[in-house]
């Protein structure tokens, strides 16, 4: 009997890249084989991301594509979408066979064994504990930096975001799971981990005689011998503890970058958006790390053109940009999502005045990064290797501690290790060096 293939599409955030690899890893352990090509695989799971609408349009538009090539398929949608859209998926595309939110992916296997034509599969419970309980299953790692989940869901409701309904409540691993996931991947050859969660620094676990924050984890994982790199992602700024701020001055391994979602620079805009922080008020979390850490640098999201934005808000927006000079950032216009609070706000702005305030945030953005680049110029920097470049082997990749992208030409370098490099050129995105 023919083995079945499988192949995983993941849209939007890094966590859909970990889950993702976890599919991966309980269909290969029922015997299933994962195939590169698309077109050709038995078995097309599509992880979706529900954060903006083109996100999930998207998925309907690569599922009819894969169909039309080959129809003789299980399509199975999973994550975000499937968990906003539920059976109303199955309306939108006969094509689609499973249904699965994002907090049962371990169900998955015994699923496609239970498809059958026109019985269609849907599970869209919350049982996070449980799914918890298979993240700490060991997988194939796929590179020297490789993603951890500590946390889900989140409890903040934003006005303009569908994590809530998605994703779910706040919930925390257990500090001694996330430790035996990391030694696994260490001794697979990680050298970096970066620590996820849709509020990662709202982490607190109750599973042992003492929460465990996150500047705890970070601790306990920082004495992994072969760890070389720990970093955390998305963070929120109610949650920028003292004690985590602490261990950016106390600890090595915490790479002095860190992605602190703004949104935007108005107070107006903030309290619509439902932020539950003042400008003010994330400008003093700012203060706190640069103080503790001089030489940290600071990521931002920042959303364009939200229901009722004028263009007082959005040069304020520009100010914070200009006060904090953000090194890297993300930058998109609204969108709107249904069941959020924002979908019921009255939007008057144009999409050609969105599109134009957008363009000038991100020329100002880039115009930092690359300034910020440019004071690298023929000096050194540690890099981590994490490969040889795909599209030129001559040069391999790497990232400096400050997430920065190096591509060094030269004719062997040992992915995992960490090299001094003299930089030689750069644009806004990378660096580049010889060695």
């Amino acid at each position: 009997m023919k083995e079945q293939s499988f192949y995983v599409k993941s849209y939007g955030c890094q966590m859909n890249v970990y889950d993702s690899e976890k599919i991966s890893s309980f269909l290969t352990k029922e015997g299933m084989v994962e195939n590169n090509d698309i077109y050709s695989a038995d078995i097309v799971i599509f992880n979706t991301c529900n954060i903006r609408e083109k996100a999930a349009q998207k998925v309907y538009s690569d599922i009819g594509r894969v169909v039309k090539k080959n129809n003789d398929k299980v399509i199975a949608v999973v994550g975000c979408v499937a968990q906003a859209e539920n059976s109303e998926m199955f309306n939108r595309s006969s094509d689609i066979d499973i249904v699965l939110g994002p907090q049962s992916y371990h169900l998955l296997p015994k699923m496609i064994e239970d498809v059958k034509p026109n019985y269609k599969q849907l599970n869209t419970d919350f049982i996070i504990n449980e799914k918890f309980d298979y993240l700490s299953e060991e997988r194939k790692i796929k590179g020297i930096s490789s993603f951890v989940t500590i946390q889900e869901g989140c409890d903040k409701f934003c006005a303009f975001c569908v994590v809530p309904f998605t994703r779910g409540p706040e919930y925390s691993r257990s500090i001694n799971d996330i430790k035996l996931e990391v030694l696994q991947l260490t001794k697979q050859g990680a050298r970096e981990i970066v620590l996820l969660g849709q509020n990662v620094n709202a982490y607190n676990s109750e599973m042992n005689e003492n929460n465990s924050k996150l500047s705890d984890l970070i601790y306990e994982l920082s004495e992994i011998i072969d760890l070389k790199r720990i970093r955390y992602t998305t963070s929120h700024p109610i949650n920028m503890t003292d004690d985590l701020i602490k261990s950016h001055k106390d600890n090595d391994k915490l790479m002095p970058f860190l992605h602190l979602p703004v949104q935007s620079g108005s107070n107006n805009i903030l309290k619509k958006m439902n932020r539950k922080y003042s400008v003010e008020f994330y400008k003093e979390v700012i203060l706190k790390l640069k103080e503790a850490k001089p030489n940290i640098q600071i990521s931002s999201d920042f959303i364009i053109g939200f229901p009722e934005e004028t263009n007082k808000d959005f040069e304020e927006t520009l100010k914070l940009i200009d006060e904090i000079e953000f090194t890297q950032s993300y930058s998109f216009i609204y969108s709107e999502r249904p069941g959020t609070k924002a979908a019921s706000i009255n939007d008057e702005l144009s999409n050609s005045e969105k599109t134009e305030r957008l363009k000038i945030l991100q020329s100002r953005l880039q115009e930092i990064q690359f300034n910020f680049n440019e004071t690298f110029n023929n000096k050194f920097v540690k890099v981590l290797i994490e490969n040889k470049s795909t599209s030129n082997s001559e040069y391999f990749f790497g990232r400096t501690p400050y997430m920065q992208a190096v591509y060094i030409k030269s004719k062997k370098l040992e992915p995992g290790s960490e090299v001094d490099v003299q930089i030689n050129s750069c644009n806004h995105k990378s660096l580049y060096a010889n060695f």
